[in-house]
């Protein structure tokens, strides 16, 4: 049998130039790579990435102020889906690449950010990351066991390190910017997450309308055949061998035009970061005790550590739930809904209109946070998701109904903005003295959350991965529930001696 490889929709994501006087720079990121692997439709996820720029904030120094660098940072892998061949050959090299990447993620959350972060600072931790992306980009230019094993091992490791930092730089400039304004740093830190996954999650609008349009230059497809349509949706098993549309090879020209977009933005936002993006360190605290530098045994084995707080261990769980969801999304929902009933040239403005609704919702969470505090955007979340699930089981798609596809996309969109922001500020509000080790703790969760989605993805059907999503979501948000319960139980207490609590509790105390 003839080898072949057909590539198709790399829907991957591109970062916005964006500049704004006195907010955010920006800096978004690849926010799924999907690859189809042996006979059966099968599409695997790698969970986003990228980094992060910066924003104006005010000197507490008097006589100096900070400027506001216009920050632009994204990196892009490509991406392939739907396609009954492998992504690049029919000797799994699919398969490995995504078992070594994630195997590396896995690896990284454990080890790696708190010791690059207290090394480096989050600056050049970013760079150094985001220079990892731009090398399995670059590797895909001539896919082969050589260059893609080398550069997904890089890819995996600086994984974590980047978002670890990208969670700190935040947390710090947000208390930073507090202190200055005589805000509570709690509303600060949520604004500023709110304001950085607008950008980041608009990231994904621009990289799928480079891909659409650059794609949208093969041949019109074929009518999908009603044999096709009747094992779409929560019906698809994976067993099926209806004929699909989604066959057709991909010019090797449109693949290396979408290839030299993405990794030529990607290029140029390590520069932008490295040149304009301003370094931050930790304020240290009060004691000489506390002042001393961690030993270098101490740092590596930070992550482990600060799985002694019971909060963290019920607190874990949001964000495994948020590698399940995103990987249903981009993999399941595409493929068996989207994809099966429209066909591949839809996919891009499906997930468009997810990154849009993600994107306006992160910035209007960031703001609706300081009335309505926490627990009432997680509910709305997860009320969300519940109602999305229920309706993804009962519904059979259909051509006919081209506007639900798009409803989905956009109600998930509104679910998982709360997800991005309000976990990430979760972490950098309860765990502020062990920022670095929280956010780490942050994605060896998520990556697990993936890691394990994408364990069943190729044996059970959609029926079965919703039921799974479900009762994750149920038992997630029961943790939840227990860690505010506890919270609001010792609001107005003393922290304990040694327990990790943020430094000023009346500003950074939960509001229920």
């Amino acid at each position: 049998m003839a080898r072949t490889r057909a590539w198709q929709g790399r829907d991957t994501l591109v970062e916005k130039w964006q500049t704004k006087a006195g907010a955010f720079a920006f800096a978004g990121a690849a926010k799924g790579v999907k690859a189809t692997v042996g006979h059966r439709r099968e599409t695997r996820v790698i969970p986003a990435s990228c980094t992060l720029l910066t924003r104006a904030a005010k000197a507490p120094r008097p006589g100096r102020r900070r400027t506001a660098p216009h920050g632009f940072a994204a990196t892009f892998v490509p991406s392939a889906s739907k396609s009954p061949s492998s992504l690049y050959s029919e000797e799994g090299l699919g398969v490995t690449v995504l078992s070594t990447l994630y195997g590396a993620v896995l690896l990284s959350s454990m080890l790696l950010p708190p010791l690059l972060i207290r090394t480096l600072g989050c600056k050049w931790t970013i760079v150094a990351s985001m220079s990892c992306y731009v090398a399995f980009s670059l590797g895909n230019f001539y896919a082969s066991w050589y260059t893609l094993i080398p550069t997904s091992i890089l890819l995996g490791l600086g994984a974590a390190p980047l978002w670890s930092a990208q969670g700190t730089y935040l947390t710090l400039m947000g208390n930073v910017q507090a202190e200055a304004a005589g805000r509570v740093a709690r509303d600060v830190v949520n604004r500023y997450f709110g304001i950085f996954f607008l950008i980041f999650q608009s990231s994904g609008v621009w990289g799928n309308l480079i891909s659409s349009l650059v794609f949208g230059q093969l041949p019109t497809h074929e009518p999908i055949p009603e044999q096709q349509l009747l094992s779409c949706g929560a019906r698809d098993c994976l067993m099926a061998k209806a004929p699909t549309n989604s066959t057709q090879r991909v010019p090797q020209k449109l693949i290396y035009t979408l290839l030299g977009i993405y990794t030529g933005s990607g290029v140029l936002a390590v520069l932008l970061v490295a040149l304009f993006l301003e370094p931050v360190r930790d304020v240290p605290q009060k004691s000489e005790a506390e002042n001393r530098s961690p030993s270098f045994r101490s740092t590596l084995l930070s992550t482990f550590k600060l799985f002694g707080d019971k909060r963290l261990r019920f607190l874990i769980l949001l964000p495994m739930y948020s590698g399940f969801e995103q990987a249903f999304l981009a993999g399941d929902y595409t493929r068996s809904y989207a994809t099966c009933a429209l066909g591949i040239q839809f996919v891009g403005y499906v997930m468009i209109c997810f990154s849009a609704t993600n994107a306006l919702c992160s910035e209007l969470y960031g703001k609706l946070s300081q009335h309505t505090g926490r627990v009432a955007l997680y509910m709305l979340g997860a009320v969300t998701h519940l109602s999305c699930i229920v309706a993804l089981l009962l519904w059979k798609p259909s051509p006919d109904q081209l506007a639900v596809f798009f409803v989905f996309a956009g109600l998930w969109g509104v679910a998982d903005a709360v997800w991005q922001t309000q976990n990430n500020v979760l972490y950098g509000v309860l765990f502020e003295k062990d920022k670095e080790a929280a956010f780490a703790n942050y994605r060896l969760g998520e990556a697990l959350g993936f890691v394990i989605a994408f364990g069943y993805s190729a044996f059970l059907c959609v029926s079965v991965k919703l039921y799974i999503l479900l009762g994750v979501l149920c038992l997630t948000m029961v943790a939840y529930g227990i860690v505010e319960y506890q919270e609001s139980q010792d609001l107005g207490r003393p922290p304990a001696e040694g327990a990790t609590r943020p430094a000023e509790e009346g500003e950074t105390q939960t509001k229920m």
